[in-house]
C-alpha cells in the first residue's frame, strides 16, 4: 500500500505534556491525491500537518516523498507548499519575503508575484511594506502565492480561504484545481468550500481519525459515460 504514497503515516503519536494529541494516526496518500482534512478544534488536525513538515519530533513514521521530514527537513520542505492557519509575525519586508521564498524552492519570484495577481494582491504597491503590516487578507494572498508559485508535488493547506474575498477564494479553488499532479491536505471547518475539489475526506476527533471516505464521484460518473 505504501509502496507508491506520496504521504505516509504509520501510528503517528505525539503528546503535548502527557496529553495525546495524535494517537497513532495510519495514513497513506498517493500522488495527485486530494484530501479534505476535518473536525472540531482541537481534534488534532493542524498537529498532524505540523508533523508532516516536520516542526514536531513525534512517535512512529512520516513519510513525505520517500524522506523524513524531521531528519531531511531542508530536502522535504523543496517538496512542499504550505499555507498556515495563522500568518507569522514577519517583519521582512513583502518583496524580500518574496525573493527569499523563491530561493528556497527554486522559482522565479514573478511566479509568486504572477499567483498573488490572480488573487486581488499587488505585490509591486507592498513591495517595501513589512510582512507583519499587512491586512489579513493580504498577508492570506501572499502566503498563498508563496505556496503556488513553485512547483511542489505536496500542497498543506490549513484554512487557506480564511479572510479570503469571495472572488479571491473562487480564484483558490479554481488553481488549486489545476494543479492535478499535486498532493494535497486541506484543513477546513467547510467541507462545502472542498466538496468539488477532494477526492476523500478524513474527520479527526481526539487525535483519532474516525472517518476516512473516498469520493467516488469522479469513479461513478466514468462508469455512467460507459454505459
Amino acid at each position: 500500500m505504501d509502496e507508491n504514497a506520496m504521504i505516509v503515516l504509520k501510528n503517528l503519536v505525539k503528546t503535548f505534556r502527557r496529553a495525546r494529541v495524535l494517537d497513532g494516526i495510519d495514513l497513506a496518500l498517493v500522488p495527485g491525491e486530494r484530501v479534505a482534512l476535518i473536525g472540531s478544534n482541537g481534534a488534532g488536525k493542524t498537529t498532524l500537518i505540523r508533523c508532516l513538515l516536520g516542526e514536531y519530533a513525534c512517535a512512529g513514521e512520516v513519510s513525505v516523498d520517500g524522506l523524513d521530514p524531521r531528519r531531511q527537513r531542508t530536502a522535504a520542505l523543496t517538496r512542499i507548499g504550505f499555507v498556515p492557519q495563522l500568518p507569522p509575525p514577519l517583519r521582512m519586508p513583502v518583496g524580500q519575503l518574496v525573493d527569499f521564498a523563491a530561493s528556497l524552492v527554486g522559482t522565479d519570484p514573478a511566479r509568486i508575484v504572477a499567483v498573488a495577481a490572480r488573487l486581488g494582491l499587488d505585490v509591486a504597491s507592498v513591495r517595501t511594506r513589512q510582512f507583519v503590516r499587512l491586512s489579513g487578507g493580504m498577508k492570506q494572498k501572499l502566503l498563498i502565492a508563496i505556496a503556488l508559485g513553485g512547483d511542489a508535488k505536496v500542497l498543506m493547506m490549513d484554512e487557506p480561504a480564511a479572510n479570503l474575498d469571495p472572488e479571491a477564494r473562487k480564484v483558490l479553488f479554481e488553481m488549486l484545481a489545476a494543479r492535478l499532479e499535486a498532493t494535497m491536505i486541506i484543513s477546513c471547518h467547510r467541507l462545502d468550500e472542498v466538496a468539488q475539489l477532494v477526492h476523500r475526506v478524513i474527520e479527526m476527533d481526539m487525535g483519532r481519525i474516525v472517518l476516512d471516505e473516498k469520493n467516488n464521484r469522479e469513479k461513478n460518473n466514468r462508469e455512467k459515460g460507459a454505459t
